[in-house]
């Protein structure tokens, strides 16, 4: 079976943008060339989509949902490309980039579904039909970060075109084969007519382009909550719609009946899984203080049996952090946590874009440690010593993505849990979880409220409209 990328044409068209080369962050290889989308390039695209869109919306929906179940069985029968792509431009290990390319496709199975639904109610009227409906917004701009970028797109993409808008998608520019090309294929070959995905890879000035451009009514945007907010003043001023999953400082509490074992089998995954970069990774442990020794002790002789490597290796665990820059954010939290007091238990350390899995012991809330969002395999741990210091620790952060509860006792752990300022909890579990059919998304600085998944996508990716119908004009007054 041909690869998806193998064509005499670009999956881009003609863009005019700088021309980067596509590095692999493990090696330092490059894997090849793109041009990036320049601000002219995205508003050709936006006329393209925008004439498009009405066509697609008045399709009926059962076609829809078959392009998206072709798309299903696309990314099935091409599993190994993506998953090639992931591990070499994202530098995530195998097990990661193989669950990224399954979750994507449930995506779109999840999508196909949606198209066929019931889309509206008949409301209470008198001498008249009244009814009110879900339309599309039309042209909609899905703005993608690089950790993520294929589930992450096809999260927005794939509802979006599900419910009859058309898409403007700006993957990453460090990701724009997995995150971008890719995709573009997959629904070119797919049967999806031209102009309803539009994917320009590019770096903020497309970004800003697409979130201005006034015929593009709603914005999906995923990535750091400083980027977020930029979007959100944009849209704004636009008065535009805009769905913001940002960044997280989630924390996992740890009780004092749980077993230390089990827990830090738990609190390693949040915290290392893709070297912590992830929005839902473990950025806190805050254990009781009773088992804090013994959940120190394990959660660090986990740490350092993780295999650090090129994720192209079937044993690796630990990957590449994805470029020098985040490295040295990264770093530069754990020693200035090191010298406010913290304890390196393990890590550290790094070797080229390589970091080492580290545990922090004694960190405390005014440590950076504690208060920033690492973005790195860093597990920083903390020590409680009552239910209601644990609480007001977990919620001393202005994000509210994600949080966990480990503990012997389900129901208390339930209680607790509902304390929580998070859009997402889970008992016994990793602050790491998704599901197409959930409501993802977080509060305060993690995002602005808005949803993805299941039934929560009508919400994001539709817009209510109310219809009247008489039989004859009423008589008015004047």
């Amino acid at each position: 079976m041909a690869d998806l990328l193998v064509s005499d044409k670009s999956v881009f068209g003609e863009l005019t943008g700088e021309q980067i080369d596509i590095v692999e962050p493990a090696t330092g290889a490059v894997l090849g060339s793109t041009r990036l989308a320049s601000p002219d390039d995205v508003a050709e695209a936006v006329t393209r989509s925008v004439v498009a869109q009405p066509k697609w919306a008045d399709t009926a929906p059962a076609e829809r949902a078959e392009v998206l179940l072709r798309a299903a069985q696309l990314i099935h029968d091409h599993e190994d490309e993506f998953v090639r792509w992931g591990i070499r431009e994202c530098g995530g290990i195998a097990g990661k980039t193989t669950h990224e390319v399954h979750s994507s496709r449930g995506e779109l199975l999840a999508a196909a579904g949606l198209a066929t639904e019931p889309y509206g109610q008949l409301l209470p009227a008198a001498g008249r039909m009244s009814y009110g409906r879900r339309i599309p917004f039309g042209a909609v701009g899905v703005i993608t970060p690089w950790n993520f970028p294929l589930v992450l797109a096809m999260r927005a993409v794939a509802p979006a075109l599900a419910l009859g808008n058309s898409v403007l998608l700006k993957p990453d520019h460090q990701t724009s084969v997995y995150g971008g090309a890719l995709i573009a294929r997959l629904f070119e070959e797919a049967g999806l007519p031209p102009g309803l995905l539009e994917v320009l890879p590019g770096k903020a000035d497309a970004g800003q382009a697409l979130v201005a451009d006034p015929r593009v009514p709603m914005i999906s945007f995923t990535g750091s909550t400083r980027a977020g907010k930029i979007v959100a003043a944009t849209a704004a001023g636009h008065v535009k719609k805009v769905s913001l999953e940002l960044g997280g400082n989630n924390a996992t509490i740890v009780l004092a009946d749980a077993d230390p074992d089990q827990a830090s089998s738990v609190g390693a995954w949040g915290s290392f899984l893709h070297q912590g970069q992830i929005c839902l990774t473990t950025g806190r442990h805050l254990v009781h203080r009773r088992i804090a020794d013994a959940y120190l002790d394990r959660l660090t002789a986990r740490a350092a049996a993780l295999r650090v490597g090129d994720p192209a290796e079937a044993d690796t665990q630990i990957g590449p952090i994805i470029n020098a820059t985040q490295l040295a954010t990264v770093d530069r939290i754990v020693r200035a946590s090191a010298d406010a007091g913290a304890s390196i238990r393990t890590g550290g350390t790094y070797q080229d874009l390589f970091y080492a899995p580290t545990v922090l012991a004694g960190v405390t809330p005014s440590m950076p440690a504690f208060t920033d969002e690492i973005f790195g395999p860093v597990a920083p741990v903390t020590i409680f010593d009552t239910e209601e210091e644990a609480i007001a620790l977990a919620n001393s952060t202005s994000y509210g993505l994600t949080a966990s509860v480990i503990t012997a006792d389900p129901f208390r752990g339930w209680k607790l849990a509902e304390r929580l300022r998070a859009g997402m909890v889970h008992v016994n579990d990793s602050t790491i979880n998704d599901d197409p059919a959930v409501p993802f998304g977080g509060v305060g600085a993690s995002g602005n409220g808005g949803r993805y998944g299941g039934q929560a996508n009508w919400e994001e990716f539709t817009q209510w409209q109310w219809v009247t119908v008489r039989d004859t004009p009423p008589a008015y007054p004047f």
